[in-house]
Order: C-alpha cells, then sequence, then structure tokens
C-alpha cells in the first residue's frame, strides 16, 4: 500500500447509484424474457425506524422495476401465525425474495422464522443453507452488507487478492460472511473479537482493514498501518459532550448536529485514524447506502437462480 496517498473517501451513495443502474439493466433484460422480478418485505407492528428502511426498500424496488410487496402483521402476530405466512410466500411463484424486517417483537422465535423461509427465497443471505454455500463457493446469496463492500473495494479498483485483510467482529450478518467473501477474492484473512490478544498488532498487519464489532471509536490511530483501507460497517450513537470532544474536536458539523439533536451518528473506527488510510468510508454515507443496492442485487439474483439463467 501507498503510504503518501491523500486519504480518499469511498462514497457509498455513488457506488451503490452504480449498482442500482447495473441492476435496472439487468431488470429490462429479465422483462424481456416476460420475467419480472418479485420482493416481499414483511413489517411486523409499528417501529419507526424499521418502517423508515423498509418504506426506502419498497420505493427502490419499484423504481428499478421489481414487483414489491408491503406485508404488515400486527404487533401481536404469533410465531406460528407468521410461520403460516412464510409458508405461504414460500409456495408463491410470483414471489422471488422474502425479507423479514427486523428486529421482531420479544415474543416472536426469530430464529425459526429466519430459518422457514426457503433458501432460494432468502434475499438477506441469513439463511444456514445460504452460510453454506458461501462457504463451499457455491453460488448463493450473500448477506448484503458484505457482498456491497467486495462491490465497493472491486468498483474502486483496489486490489484484494494477496493483500492481508482483517475483520473485527465475528457476527453471522457481517463478520463471518465478509471473511468468507474476501477469501473468495483471494486475501489473506484474520478475524478477530473480543478475546483476540493484542488487537491492535493484528489491526496493523491489515492492508484492508473492516471494522464491525458495534463499538464507537474502538480502531485507533495507533491501531492502522499507513496506506491502509478502511471499512467501517460500525453505526453507533454517541451522546456525550467528552465523547463528542474526544472524537469530533473542531468539527462544526458534528457539532451542530449534536447541539440540534443530543447525538451523533459514527462508526467503529475512531474518525483521526483515517489521517492514515489510502481509502476509508465515512459514518453514515459509506457502507450503509450500500446494502439496499444489494437487497436489490440479491432479489434479482434470485429470480435468476429459481429459473436456471445465469448469474454473475
Amino acid at each position: 500500500m501507498d503510504m503518501t496517498v491523500t486519504p480518499k473517501i469511498l462514497d457509498g451513495n455513488a457506488i451503490g447509484a452504480a449498482i442500482q443502474a447495473d441492476i435496472a439493466d439487468d431488470i429490462k433484460e429479465l422483462h424481456f424474457l416476460g420475467i419480472r422480478p418479485g420482493l416481499t418485505v414483511v413489517l411486523v407492528g409499528n417501529n419507526p425506524a424499521s418502517e423508515i428502511y423498509v418504506r426506502n426498500k419498497v420505493k427502490t424496488s419499484a423504481a428499478l422495476g421489481i414487483a414489491s410487496e408491503l406485508i404488515t402483521p400486527p404487533a401481536s402476530v404469533t410465531t406460528e401465525q407468521m410461520l403460516s405466512l412464510i409458508a405461504e410466500l414460500n409456495a408463491r411463484e410470483d414471489v422471488d425474495g422474502i425479507l423479514i424486517q427486523l428486529p421482531l417483537p420479544a415474543h416472536i422465535d426469530t430464529r425459526r422464522l429466519l430459518e422457514a423461509v426457503s433458501p432460494d427465497k432468502d434475499v438477506d443471505g441469513f439463511h444456514p443453507v445460504n452460510a453454506g454455500r458461501l462457504q463451499s463457493g457455491q453460488p448463493t446469496l450473500a448477506p448484503c452488507t458484505p457482498a456491497g463492500i467486495i462491490q465497493m473495494l472491486k468498483r474502486t479498483g483496489i486490489r484484494i487478492a494477496g493483500v492481508n485483510a482483517v475483520v473485527v467482529g465475528r457476527s453471522d450478518i457481517v463478520g463471518k460472511p465478509m471473511a468468507m467473501l474476501l477469501l473468495q477474492e483471494n486475501a489473506t484473512v484474520t478475524i478477530c473479537h473480543s478475546k483476540t490478544r493484542d488487537l491492535a498488532a493484528v489491526c496493523r498487519t491489515a492492508d484492508i482493514l473492516v471494522a464491525a464489532i458495534g463499538k464507537a471509536g474502538l480502531i485507533s490511530l495507533e491501531m492502522v498501518r499507513p496506506g491502509a483501507v478502511l471499512i467501517d460497517v460500525g453505526m453507533n450513537r454517541i451522546t456525550t459532550y467528552a465523547d463528542l470532544e474526544r472524537f469530533f474536536s473542531g468539527n462544526t458539523k458534528r457539532e451542530t448536529v449534536f447541539r440540534e439533536k443530543g447525538s451523533v451518528l459514527m462508526g467503529d473506527i475512531n474518525p483521526h485514524a483515517f489521517a492514515l488510510a489510502s481509502y476509508y468510508t465515512p459514518v453514515p454515507g459509506g457502507v450503509g447506502p450500500l446494502t439496499i443496492a444489494m437487497l436489490m442485487s440479491n432479489t434479482v439474483r434470485a429470480a435468476r437462480l429459481r429459473r436456471g439463467l445465469p448469474v454473475s
């Protein structure tokens, strides 16, 4: 990695838009074949944050030419009723993708529901069958955030093959699939977690460092190798002036947001560490916008895989 280059921002909005443009072309091709990919989103109850996410997903899918459907069971719905709904969606030929918006009410067995979704329609990529396919290198539906990060790296021309990649975090949704996708691209991958000895020393070996641990500013300047690519998956909200001063001293824009809202978003990487990076993702506006784009991509991919059509 070049140690003299000025840090460049990886713009998730721009890359997400480019991905969606490619998807739109793919959908037109499917329409020509008489196929309209279908995505059904299930939103239980009234969670304001989830409602915003779902609204964006439905709006984006409709704009791209995907048949979008929103089902909104009441918060009182039971696990058995949800399982019955999923069985109906699994059986419908016009539904290529099923997305159950999380979190679900506490009384619902989330794991049972996610595993009840047909793996071929699991556009979130959470099903154990899809995890197994990913691990063994078979065509599958990968979790949206890690898949989006790979797209970001490739579309920016960042080398993956042969480099040292460190993933901080081992969740089933980001950390583990991220490691698998990097490995498939021939990176040498290390996974770190809360029990890793000398985390700083391991992180300093990284040419590509992916932080997905869920702790604000965990990755400090001293943990970064000069010239590294920093990918910040964290989405944390800081609520004290002490943390604002620690992470964003002199950042007028963040200070204004903090005064207005009483909090400000930041990732798992201390913003001061970006000074050493060759490329880095901001929070917000970095990895986040890729998630919806890759959900659309997975819906189209599911439509192709279900019909035996080729996928890239």
